[in-house]
């Protein structure tokens, strides 16, 4: 199984939602991208549950509560193998650029955030991010029926 790093792309309206501990915390239309690491046992499967999740499951982490909000919906990732831990210094990359949600996503990490606010598509800043440390990113493209629909 392959590890590695992941950046999932949601694009929203404005909304607030209720992540659990964190509390309610408001987002402002655009795009967020989330930044995980899958070096646990199930490596980048990890990014195929994430894909797959649905409303009726309880979250589990933060991003859980983003997935099974039908206001959120996932445009793409971007994804890289490697066994080190670098999603820190992924988000602190993407910090220089976009806006974090305080305290999201990083519970294990003395990170600000893992989580970044962009107004436009921050597709080519990730890529940036990850060409940086040395990683070559694939990007997958979701089409889900919620993308289809209103966002």
């Amino acid at each position: 199984m392959d590890k590695g790093i992941y950046c999932l792309v949601l694009k929203n309206p404005a909304c607030t939602v209720k992540v659990g501990a964190l509390g309610p915390i408001l987002f402002a239309a655009g795009w967020h991208s989330y930044i995980g690491s899958a070096l646990g046992p199930g490596g980048l499967v990890r990014l195929e549950r994430h894909l797959s999740l649905k409303g009726d499951r309880k979250p589990q982490w933060h991003i859980d509560y983003l997935l099974t909000d039908p206001r959120f919906v996932i445009d793409y990732a971007v994804s890289a193998t490697t066994t080190e831990r670098l999603e820190c210094q992924v988000a602190a990359a993407l910090a220089r650029d976009g806006t974090g949600v305080q305290r999201f996503g990083c519970s294990d990490c003395d990170c600000p955030s893992h989580l970044m606010y962009w107004s436009t598509d921050p597709k080519e800043r990730i890529v940036a991010a990850f060409t940086d440390l040395g990683l070559t990113s694939g990007i997958k493209t979701i089409i889900t029926p919620k993308r289809q629909g209103n966002v």
